[in-house]
């Protein structure tokens, strides 16, 4: 065990100067990364000294408690080396907020071992079924997607709480040990692969009330943290900002696919024709119109999350309208971006096809990534439309 660290004196540009700094090894690592199907070693001894697992956990605590937008931003940035890390590390630092919602003897029980600690989650609820008894829960289920759970020692995992007549009663947010729970290596895909998303099973596991939160908690608001922990930022509504958090991942990887694209098209004449590639109209075009997709999916994403900020900063928790516009919101974005890196990933050509060419790689994160179940258009433009018509989305959740 290490000696604790604190963060808590880190400044907000610092924090995003130290995500960009490791733009370079991140790209270099990449390949490396996707053949062990894990992020390396030397990658998470990195993310831990930088601190910017702790963007978003408490200062008392010794991290650095900054405001929700600095999710997007260092996800951003990471991903612009890599996706698949920066994927994991948005889920680790969001965890270390969640886990700041939880009473004190939830934080306690993690925190005051290693205040560096590494949490995956299971986060669908339906997939966890448990029911209640003296001090706490009984929890089984089996929970797949745990993004980083090969790099973690604890989890959270959702279940839904029924009575003796099975009815749901609540819905609860666990904390797990590893020696707890049971790994299956399942995790063989078309990208993202080195996020280490393997599906974790437990069978009839007790959980005392302290390491059991509420789900509702994260509506916005109060919650059994705030006494702890009353910074605004704890405040924010996370089921507005769900799908926001991985979303920030995609539009940095639709951006290192741009800046990859045009110093591969600065530097090269056409094979055949001797033409350079960046006289060519119809490439300028594309190249244009990829990147206003990405600026404008960046701007959707982040300036919803200062939004969201700004809400907490008002003791306003959002309405159901305005998270069910963001969740709408976010799954447009993301499909900017998938369709940025389609059209660069065409402009590459043949090179496109090479396991050495990295747009390939990005090409194969966007399509993996966009696939998430908090970013389908077709679910999030459903509940926004039968809303704006009149209709009832009933959710407990949100």
């Amino acid at each position: 065990m290490h000696e604790p660290r604190s963060f808590a004196d880190v400044s907000y540009d610092e924090a995003i100067g130290r995500a960009t700094a490791m733009i370079p090894v991140l790209r270099e690592r990449a390949p490396e990364a996707e053949r062990g199907r894990i992020i390396p070693a030397e990658t998470m001894d990195d993310l831990h000294r930088s601190g910017l697992l702790r963007a978003l956990q408490p200062k008392r605590w010794g991290g650095m408690e900054l405001d929700i937008v600095a999710t997007f931003d260092i996800g951003h940035e990471l991903a612009r080396g890599c996706a698949s890390t920066s994927w994991t590390a948005v889920n680790l630092l969001i965890h270390h907020w969640m886990l700041a919602l939880y009473e004190d003897g939830g934080q306690e029980w993690i925190w005051s071992q290693d205040p560096d600690a590494c949490i995956a989650s299971g986060v669908a609820a339906a997939q966890g079924q448990g029911r209640v008894v003296d001090g706490g829960f009984v929890i089984s289920g089996r929970w797949n997607f745990s993004s980083g759970v090969n790099v973690s020692d604890w989890n959270m995992l959702a279940a839904t709480i029924r009575d003796d007549n099975n009815k749901v009663i609540d819905h609860r947010l666990c904390l797990l040990h590893k020696s707890e729970y049971e790994v299956v290596d399942d995790w063989r895909v078309l990208g993202m692969r080195s996020t280490g998303s393997m599906t974790v099973i437990a069978k009839d596991v007790f959980v005392p009330t302290h390491r059991a939160s509420c789900m509702y908690n994260t509506r916005g608001g109060d919650h059994p943290g705030a006494r702890a922990n009353p910074a605004a930022v704890y405040r924010v509504a996370l089921p507005m900002m769900a799908g926001h958090i991985v979303g920030s991942v995609l539009v940095g990887n639709a951006q290192a696919a741009l800046e990859q694209s045009i110093a591969f098209i600065k530097e090269r004449s056409g094979s055949y024709t001797g033409v350079k590639l960046r006289d060519v109209q119809p490439i300028q075009i594309k190249i244009a119109a990829a990147a206003a997709r990405i600026d404008a999916a960046r701007r959707i994403i982040r300036g919803e999350f200062m939004e969201a900020q700004e809400l907490a900063n008002r003791h306003q928790v959002p309405d159901l309208e305005t998270k069910l516009r963001c969740k709408r919101d976010v799954a447009y974005a993301v499909n900017l971006c998938t369709e940025a890196v389609d059209m660069l990933h065409a402009l590459a050509g043949a090179n496109g096809i090479y396991d050495a060419y990295p747009i390939q790689r990005i090409f194969r994160d966007a399509h993996s990534g966009s696939s998430h179940f908090l970013l389908g258009s077709d679910l999030q433009f459903t509940n926004w439309g039968l809303s704006a018509l009149g209709g009832e989305v009933a959710n407990p959740l949100l």
